[in-house]
C-alpha cells in the first residue's frame, strides 16, 4: 500500500475546512476575557459562574468552554455540582492579558482585522491586490493609512508585533555575532519620507515583506546610502523554501501579504538579490528552525 493510500484524506479535508472555526473560538474567547477571569480566579470556575462574570448567556458560554477544552486551551473537571473550568499552561502563558508573553494583542488583531481581509481572498487572487477597500471602505492608494485606519488599531498592531517579537526576537538576534555593530537602528516609521540616521547595523523586522520588489529596492538603497562603511542590515523574515515546499506559515503569511499589503514572503535567493542589487555585500543567511529567520548583508 502507497503512503498516499494511507492518508485519511476527508479528515484531512475535514481539519482544513475546520480552521477558522478553531481560529474564532481562540478569538472569541480571548475577547470575552475568559483566560484572564480563570487567572485571576482562586480556583476552577463553573460555566453558569463565568456567563454572569462576563455578561453572556449560559449555553453560549457552555458549548464555547467545551470547544476550548477540546482545542486543549482549557481544562474540565467533573464534580457532583457540574463541570468546572480552569486555563491550560498554554493559555495561562500566552491567552491572557497580563502573562509577558501575551500573544492578545495580536490574536485581537487577526480576528478584528486579517479575518476581515481574508473574507476576500477570492478577490485578492484576482485582483492581484489588497483588500482593505473592500473590508474596511478605506482606501488602500496610501498603505500606512489602510493598515492603521485609526491610532487606536496601529497601537493594538504595534503590541501585537512586540508580543511575538517577545517569543521569537531571541533567536533572529542570536542567529549571527552583532558585537561588531556599535549603533544600531531598529527602523521603523514612514522610512520612505524620513531621513535615515548613520548607523552601523540596521535591523529591518517583518518590514520589506509588506512591499514590492521596487519600493523594496528604494528602501534597501537609502540605507545603504546612510549605512557607515563596514555596517549593515539585518532583515527578520520568515522564509519560503526555494522549492516552493513551504513551510506552510510563510505560505500563510505570503498570502496574508496579497489581502492585507503590496507585498509576499519570499526566498532567501530572492532577497540576496535585493541586497546585492542595493549594494550590499558578504551576504549570510541563518534559518533559525523557528517562525523567524534571519539575513545579514554588509557595505
Amino acid at each position: 500500500m502507497s503512503s498516499t493510500e494511507d492518508l485519511d484524506y476527508p479528515q484531512i479535508l475535514f481539519q482544513y475546512n475546520n480552521g477558522f472555526l478553531v481560529s474564532k473560538i481562540m478569538f472569541t474567547t480571548c475577547e470575552l476575557g475568559v483566560f484572564d477571569l480563570l487567572l485571576e480566579s482562586e480556583g476552577p470556575l463553573s460555566s453558569d459562574a463565568i456567563a454572569e462574570h462576563l455578561g453572556t448567556s449560559v449555553s453560549g458560554m457552555e458549548r464555547l468552554l467545551d470547544a476550548c477544552v477540546g482545542l486543549k486551551l482549557l481544562e474540565v473537571e467533573m464534580k457532583s455540582e457540574g463541570a468546572f473550568y480552569r486555563n491550560t499552561e498554554l493559555s495561562n502563558l500566552y491567552l491572557t492579558k497580563s502573562s509577558p508573553k501575551s500573544q492578545y494583542h495580536n490574536l485581537m488583531y487577526y480576528s478584528k482585522t486579517v479575518y476581515l481581509c481574508w473574507h476576500y481572498l477570492t478577490d485578492a487572487v484576482r485582483d492581484g491586490k489588497n483588500q482593505y477597500e473592500r473590508a474596511f471602505g478605506v482606501s488602500s492608494k496610501d498603505l500606512f493609512g489602510a493598515l492603521y485606519r485609526s491610532e487606536e488599531e496601529m497601537i493594538k498592531f504595534m503590541y501585537g508585533l512586540n508580543a511575538i517579537w517577545s517569543i521569537c526576537g531571541r533567536d533572529v538576534i542570536a542567529a549571527f555575532d552583532l558585537s561588531p555593530f556599535t549603533v544600531i537602528y531598529d527602523l521603523g516609521g514612514d522610512f520612505f519620507k524620513d531621513p535615515i540616521p548613520e548607523a552601523d547595523l540596521y535591523i529591518l523586522a517583518r518590514i520589506l515583506h509588506d512591499w514590492a520588489d521596487d519600493k523594496c529596492m528604494q528602501l534597501l538603497a537609502k540605507i545603504h546610502k546612510a549605512c557607515k562603511p563596514g555596517g549593515g542590515v539585518l532583515l527578520v523574515e520568515t522564509l519560503l523554501n526555494e522549492d516552493k515546499t513551504g513551510p506552510l506559515e510563510a505560505q500563510l503569511y505570503s498570502m496574508n501579504m496579497l489581502v492585507q499589503a503590496e507585498g509576499k514572503e519570499r526566498t532567501p535567493t530572492e532577497y540576496r538579490k535585493l541586497l546585492a542589487a542595493a549594494g550590499f555585500r558578504e551576504i549570510q543567511v541563518k534559518k533559525t528552525g523557528k517562525l523567524y529567520d534571519a539575513i545579514l548583508g554588509r557595505k
